[in-house]
């Protein structure tokens, strides 16, 4: 009898609690990529697993994440199971207690004893203790501490737990609005208003009316509201300690003193704002950070610098501080800081100040007089966020700021050149290097050795073809002549460029001693005597023991994007590679997500960007969620002085580059592509709707390859084999203008290269190109081994064959085709970063012709839709944010407008 098939997936975890209350989570035979997002598949709260914190391999949770986790809807098809007894233990834990944390009920069995909190629950001890810890660490994320709890029991049991806005009407907001004295009175009013959810004006009974039963004083249209009126009335006043209405069945209005008003902020608004109702304040009251309250500092140092030299000397602060335009000292200022106060009255006035922020300010001057911050350390922004970001022209504008942060003349001099990358200690080029730099290369390398010396990894990450391997070959006959070194330097690079590699060494330094670290004739000693060891980052990976062993003379990754997905074994093993300098060399420092940008910090200088989940909170969300420009320019003052970047439109490079041209060749679907594609996009919008987050964007990454391959001929996206060329050019109007534009261009005793994603659509090609024109167009693909692909590269240089077809990841990096003229884009990629480095194999230095780039669109298509789009987007790879997946992140309206087939 056949068995049916099981498709349910076990995974086996190891749970080990911290000392702090969290607990460590991971698998010792699946990787953290696999089963990680099936464990938060529901929790929203932390974008499915986004902000999940991630150390090496392992998972760190806290005790609401653990309750939460496992009190929502498990996986269907997949389980976890513990992988010893005592995670087996922690899995019947979790679970027992969260079916207790998700109770409706729960706070009926919590009590409170001497601010600890008891579970009466029929639990185990560790799972109440658990359950405490959660319900502790959730009221401390709202900003409640235990003393609010007492009084809040009430309304948790009555339907206030879990924390969360109370704003839950569709159509009605309720709120409590507190406002200042009229003129030539004392007395504050405050009252219960409503609005409704698509207005912003409060609306509150007239006089006659206050009186009446809130039914009767409602209008006509909200009469239906007024018993959630009511109720939320009746909970606002239920936490309020300040107040004691007697009267709740009308709307509330009452006049308060000052007094009053001084303990109703004090005790009442942020309680009442914690658990979700709206306050509505006087203006000068919500600014909370733009009141009278003012601090300065300067900083400067003992003498004045004209060089580097001085980048470990000791700065000194000089404080100054106003309250309402008036001076007062720093005595003044500690007293208010000890009384903890959030409100003072000057004059007929009343002011807020943000008593925390008056903390932190206290916390920098004590830092800023114990840590001894050096001038190495504000340049590279090592010191706290508010002084760093306060260095910045664009930040430092801002009109009345609360807190100023000055720079003393000649260090602020100082501190531009080195942020310019200028006036950088002079480097004498080796006498052994056979080529000539042009200035902005010396620049290069003069930068490359003042962060060696300064103890700083660097990212040279000029555009494709300026010259970055050159730069490099300099440093290093600098490094291996002029500094008594003990071990080599290393190299790893993509297998691709690993023959560019040994030629341009060989060309422009045959002095260095160089070994090659590859190949299955290898051996896995390294040669300490030589000056450069080349390897591929495959090979790393596979000899990483052996490479860790040794503390290199500098480890430089060239294409570093490689290392990109940070999870992977062969980026986490080479992030653990130890040089006296590291160097990261790339055309495009971000491909994809911020999570690369990351990882190429995380090698170059480790911990500077913080732990993963720091980087998250602080970076990933608010720019790629959010699109903050705030955000964004925060991150690239932070990374500006590691990161070298020149493009070829600099004009102070004077490149003298001829020009390019780039232009979208339109193409109409055929009928029989038109009623593919319509069909496709039925079949997938109709399943959207039923999918989860996780299926969503596999089903949408899915359907764009099928809709590509598609758009590029009807017998890939069916799986046909090839018929007669002329029979498939009439099949796809896209295919005939690349074979008829290749075929003219050939016909001319002009080059061409055609990139694209598909394997099939290449090996389509060739067979149209064979047998309409005889011609013989190579095929490079990610699976060429490294001698043919360096003798085709050599070939088409030295213009053997006219046309070269290209995978798009394969020879979209490292490749020098300067013989080409002109670059044919059979299918667009969704990344223009990853389009523009591939049209920079030709457009680089070398090229002496007019490149003329030709980009082939499908009208009506998503191919015209995101070609839209990308236009839109391009300025985010400039801001060093771009993403390929932005695509899966749409709205569903916005996906399903995407997806829409216009004829």
């Amino acid at each position: 009898m056949i068995q049916p098939l099981s498709i349910t997936k076990e995974f086996s975890l190891t749970i080990q609690p911290l000392e702090n209350g969290n607990f460590e989570l991971f698998s010792k035979n699946v990787p953290l990529e696999k089963w990680v997002p099936s464990l938060y598949l529901d929790h929203r709260e932390s974008f499915f697993g986004l902000l999940a914190k991630i150390e090496d391999d392992t998972l760190i949770a806290t005790p609401v994440e653990m309750m939460e986790l496992f009190s929502g809807n498990p996986h269907p098809f997949i389980t976890f199971t513990g992988d010893d007894l005592d995670s087996k233990t922690w899995l019947t834990t979790f679970k027992d207690a969260a079916n207790v944390w998700s109770n409706p009920d729960l706070w009926n069995v919590l009590t409170l004893e001497n601010d600890v909190i008891q579970v009466h629950a029929e639990i185990d001890e560790v799972g109440k203790v658990l359950v405490a810890n959660a319900v502790k660490q959730k009221l401390y994320q709202a900003g409640l501490a235990m003393e609010d709890v007492p009084t809040l029991i009430p309304f948790f049991q009555q339907g206030g737990w879990p924390i969360k806005s109370q704003s839950t009407h569709p159509s009605l907001l309720v709120a409590l609005r507190l406002s200042e004295p009229e003129t030539f009175e004392d007395t504050w009013l405050l009252e219960t208003v409503v609005r409704g959810k698509k207005s912003s004006v409060y609306w509150t009974p007239p006089f006659r009316k206050k009186s009446l039963p809130i039914i009767n004083a409602l209008p006509d249209k909200w009469n239906e509201f007024a018993d959630y009126i009511t109720d939320t009335q009746v909970k606002i006043f239920s936490l309020i300690t300040s107040v004691e209405p007697s009267e709740l069945e009308t709307f509330y209005s009452a006049t308060l003193t000052d007094e009053e008003v001084r303990i109703f902020l004090r005790d009442d608004l942020v309680k009442l704002q914690a658990l979700g109702f709206e306050i509505v304040l006087p203006a000068w009251l919500k600014a909370v950070k733009e009141s009278k309250m003012k601090v300065k500092t300067i900083a400067k140092t003992a003498n004045t610098y004209k060089t580097a030299a001085g980048l470990n000397e000791i700065l000194q602060f000089d404080w100054s501080f106003s309250l309402n335009g008036q001076e007062i000292s720093s005595e003044d200022f500690q007293q208010l800081v000890n009384e903890n106060r959030s409100y003072i009255q000057a004059g007929n006035e009343w002011f807020r100040i943000d008593a925390a922020w008056m903390h932190e300010i206290r916390e920098l001057m004590k830092k800023s007089d114990s840590e001894n911050w050096t001038v190495k350390e504000l340049l590279f922004r090592e010191i706290p966020e508010e002084m760093a970001l306060m260095m910045d022209e664009e930040e430092s504008v801002n009109e009345d700021p609360l807190f100023q942060f000055e720079l003393q003349k000649s260090l602020q001099s100082l501190m531009e050149q080195l942020q310019e990358k200028k006036g950088f200690p002079p480097v004498e080029v080796s006498a052994n290097l056979l080529t000539t730099l042009r200035p902005y290369q010396q620049l290069g390398l003069e930068w490359l050795t003042f962060m060696r010396n300064e103890k700083f990894g660097a990212c040279l990450a000029d555009d494709m073809g300026l010259g970055k391997t050159v730069q490099l070959i300099a440093y290093l006959l600098h490094v291996h002549e002029k500094e008594d070194v003990q071990t080599p330097s290393l190299i790893i690079c993509p297998t691709s460029v690993l023959g560019n590699w040994q030629k341009e060494l060989a060309k422009f330094a045959p002095s260095l001693n160089v070994q090659t670290h590859y190949g299955t004739a290898r051996t896995k000693e390294i040669d300490l005597s030589a000056d450069l060891v080349i390897t591929t980052f495959g090979t790393a990976m596979q000899d990483i023991e052996s490479l860790q062993a040794i503390e290199w003379s500098s480890v430089t990754l060239d294409e570093a994007q490689n290392i990109k997905n940070m999870h992977t074994k062969q980026s986490r093993a080479i992030r653990k590679l130890t040089g006296a300098h590291h160097i990261a060399l790339t055309g495009t420092p971000v491909e994809n997500r911020l999570s690369e940008l990351w990882s190429i910090f995380d090698f170059i200088h480790k911990g500077y960007l913080g732990s993963y989940r720091k980087f998250q909170e602080n970076y990933i969300v608010p720019i790629e969620k959010d699109n903050s420009d705030d955000f964004k320019h925060k991150l690239r003052l932070k990374i500006q002085p590691f990161l070298l970047r020149r493009t070829k439109q600099d004009p102070e490079l004077m490149l003298n580059l001829p020009e390019k041209l780039e232009q979208r060749e339109y193409c109409a679907l055929t009928t029989e592509q038109a009623a593919l594609y319509e069909s496709l996009i039925q079949e997938t919008v109709s399943k959207l709707d039923t999918l989860s987050g996780f299926e969503k964007k596999g089903l949408i990454l899915k359907m764009l390859s099928k809709l590509k391959q598609l758009c590029n001929h009807p017998a890939l996206y069916l799986k046909e084999p090839f018929d007669d060329a002329e029979d498939m050019l009439e099949r796809s109007e896209k295919l005939a203008r690349i074979v008829t534009l290749a075929g003219e261009i050939a016909a001319r005793g002009e080059q061409c290269l055609i990139f694209t994603q598909y394997i099939g659509m290449g090996h389509l090609l060739q067979h149209c190109l064979t047998e309409l024109y005889e011609i013989d167009a190579p095929f490079l693909t990610g699976s060429m081994p490294k001698n043919q692909r360096d003798h085709l590269v050599e070939a088409f240089q030295a213009k053997e064959f006219p046309i070269f077809l290209l995978s798009l990841k394969a020879g979209g990096t490292g490749l020098n085709l300067t013989a080409a003229s002109h670059v044919l884009h059979a299918d667009r990629w969704w990344n223009p970063a990853v389009e523009n480095q591939a049209t920079d194999r030709a457009y680089r230095i070398g090229q002496t012709n007019f490149v003329h780039v030709h980009k082939f669109i499908t009208i009506g298509t998503i191919e015209e839709k995101i070609d839209k789009l990308l236009v839109e987007k391009q300025a985010l790879s400039e801001d060093l944010i771009h993403s390929s997946q932005w695509i899966t992140e749409m709205s569903d309206e916005d996906m399903k407008d995407l997806l829409s087939f216009s004829f």
